[in-house]
């Protein structure tokens, strides 16, 4: 069951508080735990309200400081400086916590003070895509007509498809129109399967109540704190003779006057009283002032207090500041709450939208998720990896940034006087506790290591003397850490060749049980999903038997780091039944070697790269297929195919390659590319301890 939907707007006082207190109280009949979460606010220097009336009035056990992320300043001074790599890191934390947790997560996209930010309502539909769950659309109704109304909803709708957003609900909200005629105008043209609710415009909710205008003002409350929540439905000056303001009084108005008007103050206090005058929500005293004290002592001992407050400021840019008020749902005002609720449940048919947002279903996991996942998992297993090649300035920059967050342990091979200068001369933090530097020639371990070479590789014709040779360089030091267990994992290549990272390992780690291919693959992170990459590095003509084991190989891999159900396409130039040729044929027997060793795997092949990953093609040209189209694990028919491929994506489109990653070993030992980036290495570290863990 989906456990989170994201409120989304793409303008400002766009109503969509009434949506966020509707939806809570919709699940909170089905679910017994419902977070809230809204990643950005105003300020931190005041609560934000919306936040805290949600909490309060639905009893929601988590802190205020659980509920955001960001500030909006924050959020502008930190992309401003390069830093929204980390803005999207510090909410997706956020948000898995509330999500472990709890059933189901409410998010709530910010709000917007001014005009729409272009920068705003991306930010929030990247953070929707990122966070990989379905969105409602919320579209303000400021139109003249229904069919421009309609035309915008569409346009806004495409935009944010375009975004590559599941938006599975509009709800146009302060609708001043037909409600019945904009309905039925909006489910004629927008597609069928989507959730479509009118919000009608409340008088009620467009006004303030005395407690905002109180905050507003930063007014003194003279009298009346317990009936602030009264709403002011309009304001009224009062500056002229008695009789003639008596007259100008209107239900649930405010008025405002000169606090040393006397005779005003006490003519609508009498006048709140009277059956022949409206009630009167509150009354503003301005100017400084305050009625004389035997009118005050009337005021404090009459039975029918109103709220009054006093100002400094004059009356007329008192009752100014009162009319751009811009009224807000708060904590504690149950009124205003609850009409909200009632609103919303008379305009959504919330149980059509409850079985909507619950039978959403998504097995493609975002780029953002897949290496928030990997850091988690990585920080969870704490292992303990190798990197051989401390003359690399790249990998002693790796390390200092995997000890600094603490990712795991690290043993880093060299002579660590020379490593702990170049360490000082290139100014890298370091953690002696997290990073041990050890010589492979002076080390403790250096005999048995050369000594259990020598017994593994003897029967190959090895020596003793060539084995303690070998146990010098540092790839098969490393390895042999690996091998004896004092080590979870190696990864080496920055400044060696793939023959000289694997050798080692092919010699004595070995592959794994019913494996006799040591493959690689690449985690593609596309621009909205992640898709794996096999072989692009290792395999230069796999046969029919080892393609299969690379497709199963990859299969698992997909798996093991948060593909629940790979869809494995093989790869070739024609589709199904439509070609022929040595090289179509390898692919189809490969195929059938995965469906009979492991008829767990959704497999399809030969299949073309379109009509593998672009639906539209796929159910053209295999339909049926329970992979064509939606394929996540990709296995090309050789190396030359799949380095080109993995690399033509990557330069364009921008996507990150992470790996390659081997695969097929007993124990995982990782080849890095010598152009790889310090990005490049810390990614494989972090694969690598997650291998380990699986193993």
């Amino acid at each position: 069951m989906n456990r989170s939907v994201y409120i989304i707007t793409p303008s400002n006082q766009s109503g969509k508080s009434i949506i966020s207190l509707g939806l809570m109280q919709m699940l909170q009949r089905t679910t017994p735990r419902v977070a809230f979460f809204k990643p950005v606010i105003e300020d931190k220097e005041e609560k934000d309200n919306h936040i805290d009336a949600v909490l309060s009035h639905f009893k929601i056990p988590m802190e205020y400081e659980e509920a955001y992320a960001f500030s909006r300043s924050e959020l502008n001074e930190l992309r401003n400086h390069g830093r929204i790599n980390y803005v999207y890191e510090e909410i997706i934390e956020k948000y898995k916590k509330l999500e472990e947790r709890f059933d189901f997560v409410l998010v709530e996209g910010s709000d917007f003070n001014e005009e729409t930010s272009v920068f705003e309502v991306d930010f929030n539909a990247s953070l929707a895509t990122s966070l990989g769950m379905p969105a409602l659309l919320v579209i303000k109704d400021n139109f003249d007509s229904v069919d421009e109304l309609v035309e915008h909803v569409q346009l806004q709708l495409h935009s944010f498809v375009a975004k590559n957003i599941k938006i599975i609900g509009v709800f146009v909200s302060r609708c001043t129109k037909d409600v019945s005629a904009a309905e039925k105008a909006l489910k004629a043209r927008l597609p069928k399967e989507l959730i479509v609710a009118i919000i009608p415009n409340s008088e009620e909710l467009s006004h303030p109540t005395m407690k905002e205008i109180a905050d507003e003002l930063k007014a003194h409350v003279l009298f009346g704190n317990d009936k602030l929540d009264t709403v002011a439905r309009n304001s009224i000056i009062g500056g002229m003779q008695l009789a003639n303001y008596l007259n100008r009084i209107s239900p649930d108005c405010v008025a405002v006057m000169p606090g040393d008007r006397s005779d005003l103050v006490i003519g609508t206090m009498l006048a709140n009283m009277s059956p022949n005058y409206p009630r009167v929500a509150g009354l503003v005293l301005t100017g400084g002032f305050l009625p004389e004290r035997s009118v005050v002592n009337l005021m404090d001992g009459s039975q029918h207090t109103l709220p009054i407050l006093a100002v400094s400021t004059g009356t007329f840019e008192t009752a100014s500041r009162i009319a751009n008020i811009q009224p807000k749902i708060y904590a504690g005002n149950e009124y205003k709450i609850r009409l909200a609720i009632d609103i919303f449940e008379s305009s959504v048919g919330t149980d059509a939208l409850s079985e909507k947002i619950n039978s959403v279903k998504s097995e493609t996991i975002t780029p953002i998720m897949f290496q928030h996942n990997l850091l988690v998992k990585a920080k969870k297993g704490q292992k303990h990896i190798v990197l051989p090649e401390s003359e690399d300035d790249r990998i002693l920059k790796a390390a200092s940034r995997l000890a600094k967050d603490k990712i795991g342990y690290l043993t880093v091979l060299g002579k660590p006087e020379e490593v702990k200068q170049k360490v000082n001369d290139l100014g890298l933090y370091w953690d002696d506790e997290r990073i041990q530097i050890v010589d492979p020639l002076n080390s403790k371990k250096y005999e048995d290591y050369y000594t259990t070479l020598y017994e593994l590789r003897k029967s190959k014709g090895m020596e003793l003397a060539a084995a303690a040779d070998l146990m010098t360089d540092s790839s098969y030091y490393g390895t042999m850490m690996v091998y004896k267990g004092d080590a979870d994992g190696m990864v080496s290549g920055a400044a060696h060749t793939t023959a000289h990272t694997i050798k080692p390992a092919l010699q004595f780690v070995k592959t794994r049980a019913g494996f006799n291919t040591v493959s690689s693959v690449f985690f593609m992170l596309l621009p909205d999903r992640v898709v794996l990459y096999g072989d692009c590095a290792i395999v230069p003509n796999p046969t029919a038997e080892q393609l299969a084991e690379i497709a199963i190989s990859s299969a698992d891999s997909a798996k093991t780091f948060g593909i629940d159900t790979p869809r494995v396409a093989m790869l070739s130039y024609s589709s199904g039944t439509s070609g022929t040729g040595e090289e179509v044929e390898k692919v189809r027997s490969a195929t059938a070697i995965v469906k009979e060793r492991r008829p767990d795997i959704l497999v399809e092949g030969p299949i073309q790269y379109d009509a593998a990953v672009d639906p539209v093609v796929g159910r053209s040209k295999m339909p049926g297929s329970e992979v064509a189209g939606q394929a996540n694990v990709l296995i090309f028919p050789d190396l030359n195919t799949g380095n080109n491929t993995y690399k033509a994506v990557q330069r364009e489109t921008g996507a990150l390659a992470v790996g390659p990653m081997l695969q097929g070993l007993n124990k995982p030992i990782n080849d890095l590319s010598r152009g790889a980036t310090i990005e490049d290495i810390y990614n494989t570290v972090v694969i690598t301890a997650i291998q380990s863990t699986n193993k």
